[in-house]
């Protein structure tokens, strides 16, 4: 196993509470096998600090019921919030998020998201984090107009790129190499001294691809800005007549799965109005 490393860049680690130890406790005494991610793991592979108030922990979806009955065991209270994607347990005003793929049906949590896990130490806690791999790939397809992960992912390639497993990077984002491009293309525009820790033989790949289909069209009408964006492409499914990427065989989404999804939008605005005031 891969084992954070401990540069002195690195070392001012985020700061994690009781209520951080008594949860991965509680999954530990139930032999849930479960990662840390989130802005916990943001924080120790880019050193860029944002804190959160939930505690991301990603598992495989057929361990998603027995982490939540062992958080609950422990005192929390548990919902499946989002069946495709997410289950949350609360205590008092903590929460804990229980991310088994992204909120657009990718990204699903495997085995070798836990092979490739890095070892860490959680208040005395023996713990994995996500590889950094995993991060990006996780990160980069969220881009709504509240909230764009790109600055994670340039934060993250700008201390990790030397170390990242490149190919199995681009393997991870398969049909979807445009949108990791999109990201290597940020980096360098907000990084521009710092261009050359991006791979040549990585841009060079994905721009081959790119000029190779600049004749080629795409599946008709087809939309996958609903995998970027839940809320900003709506219009085009449902005004204009365009195809929703998201029910295409590959993505764990049905139709009962985007209403609900996209049902939620407008009462999480509300909710953000809330706390604004």
């Amino acid at each position: 196993m891969m084992t954070v490393k401990r540069t002195a860049a690195a070392k001012a680690k985020p700061r994690p509470n009781d209520f951080h130890r008594r949860s991965v406790a509680a999954l530990q005494d139930a032999e849930v096998p479960f990662l840390i991610g989130g802005a916990y793991v943001v924080e120790v592979y880019s050193g860029a600090s944002r804190r959160s108030k939930d505690f991301d922990l990603y598992v495989r979806p057929h361990h998603v019921a027995a982490a939540m009955n062992a958080l609950v065991h422990a005192g929390y209270k548990a919902e499946m919030t989002f069946p495709h994607w997410l289950a949350k347990a609360k205590r008092g005003r903590d929460c804990v998020d229980l991310i088994f793929r992204a909120g657009n049906g990718l990204c699903e949590v495997d085995d070798s998201w836990f092979e490739r896990a890095r070892d860490d130490e959680l208040l005395g806690l023996q713990v994995k984090l996500c590889a950094p791999e995993e991060m990006i790939w996780m990160k980069a397809y969220i881009m709504e107009r509240e909230r764009f992960d790109g600055a994670d992912i340039a934060h993250i390639l700008r201390r990790c790129a030397g170390e990242l497993d490149w190919p199995h990077l681009v393997g991870r984002f398969g049909a979807d190499w445009r949108v990791l491009l999109s990201h290597l293309i940020l980096f360098g525009y907000i990084y521009p001294g710092e261009r050359s820790r991006i791979p040549a033989a990585i841009i060079d790949d994905l721009v081959r691809r790119l000029r190779s289909e600049t004749t080629i069209a795409g599946p008709d009408r087809l939309c996958r800005g609903t995998l970027l964006s839940r809320k900003q492409y709506l219009v085009d499914i449902q005004e204009w007549g365009f195809r929703d990427a998201r029910l295409e065989k590959r993505v764990h989404m049905n139709a009962r799965d985007i209403a609900h999804w996209t049902k939620a939008i407008v009462k999480e605005e509300q909710a953000r109005r809330t706390r604004s005031l």
